[in-house]
């Protein structure tokens, strides 16, 4: 009896979405263990995520499935006692704290570098490539990177600071097509590798470091993918650092996811399985962080572009998954590919962004001219 109302609610909840269980659309879902239900009414999406990795349901199109649950507003519905105890966790203790660091890198970012060369870009750019009048992955990546490049109106000979610098795609590009002198730091290992092993020749050294310890000097300051680590404890602490770290009539590029609500957690999914101390911040917990300190001179929300990116990668990871199945197993696939297209769906319904910030100190003689 008691799983019969369970299995009732569970499925009222995702019709009033469109999607029904066993029926014939692509986001519908078709369900392998009954014990998909309850899982999902006492967790929410962790247990929606857990069953998908369980194999216990399979479905056509999951990234319209989550598109169609949040544009109904499904997670709101979905609350649970395991997201009270992540909120308590988030807002009694500082999950971002130098201490806690490097925990990103070893959890995700180290994973493999075969798992990120064979689902990436040539230049392996783990961030939302920029799709206008781009028709690859490739080519919208370079637009992104050109982008970023032309925003800060770098210059040869220009000293540039990146922080959370990846695998060193940005800082090459800006090092051969800008002749800018670039110092990207990461707290990860396998990244740092990859990154020095390309960079040969290049005016770019890379260093293993959180952002606290940077002690120089730079022209232009860039920041891609790293806020989403940074926790809202630490944002007034980040631009602190960045403030002090450029130098007069510099400029600061703020690119990164972004929530429309001003929370003090993540996704307990996400924050289990894929990035652990994580947090989306809002556009208002960003522009808090910079008062007294930054001018904002231009706001830039591509989002939409980040649905098209993910979905990129996805194709990528499901047309090479044969060549590094053995050394990840079936698990971790289901898991990866949970993560791909549950993102893409959250993106697709707008309910996260992704913005670009630039950020002076105020005294630049030049008013700045924003480009797209």
């Amino acid at each position: 009896m008691w799983k019969e109302r369970v299995r009732g609610k569970v499925e009222e909840l995702f019709a009033k979405a469109g999607v029904s269980f066993g029926g014939n659309a692509d986001w519908d879902i078709q369900v392998k263990d009954d014990r998909l239900f309850e899982k999902i009414f006492s967790s929410g999406s962790l247990g929606l995520g857990e069953a998908y990795m369980n194999g216990w349901f399979e479905c056509g199109r999951f990234d319209e499935t989550v598109r169609k649950l949040l544009d109904q507003g499904i997670e709101k519905a979905a609350k649970t006692w395991g997201n009270l105890f992540l909120y308590l966790e988030s807002v009694i203790l500082n999950r971002q704290s130098k201490r806690r660091a490097f925990v990103i890198g070893e959890r995700h970012y180290d994973l493999g570098n075969d798992l990120f060369e064979l689902m990436l870009d040539k230049e392996m750019v783990y961030s939302c490539a920029y799709w206008k009048n781009a028709n690859t992955l490739d080519e919208a990546q370079k637009n992104k990177m050109d982008l970023i490049c032309r925003k800060l109106d770098l210059q040869p000979g220009m000293k540039v600071l990146d922080i959370g610098c990846g695998w060193g795609g940005l800082a090459r590009h800006a090092a051969k097509e800008y002749g800018a002198e670039v110092f990207g730091i990461s707290v990860s290992k396998e990244q740092l590798a990859l990154a020095e092993e390309r960079s040969k020749n290049l005016k770019v050294k890379y260093e293993l470091m959180d952002y606290r310890d940077v002690k120089d000097n730079f022209d232009s300051i860039l920041s891609v993918g790293q806020m989403e680590h940074v926790g809202y404890k630490n944002y007034k602490t980040y631009m602190e650092i960045v403030y002090k770290s450029l130098k007069e009539k510099g400029l600061f590029l703020l690119h990164t996811i972004g929530s429309n609500d001003s929370s003090k957690m993540t996704d307990r999914w996400i924050e289990k399985y894929i990035f652990p101390n994580s947090h989306l911040p809002s556009a208002a917990q960003i522009t808090k962080a910079s008062e007294n300190l930054f001018v904002l001179e231009d706001l830039h929300n591509f989002g939409p572009d980040y649905d098209k990116t993910l979905m990129a990668w996805y194709n990528n990871f499901e047309k090479g998954w044969s060549q590094i199945q053995k050394k990840y197993g079936e698990r971790f696939r289901r898991m990866w590919e949970f993560y791909l297209l549950s993102c893409a769906g959250a993106f697709r319904s707008r309910k996260i962004q992704l913005w670009q910030f630039v950020f002076s100190k105020g005294d630049r003689e030049e008013v700045y001219q924003a480009v797209r």
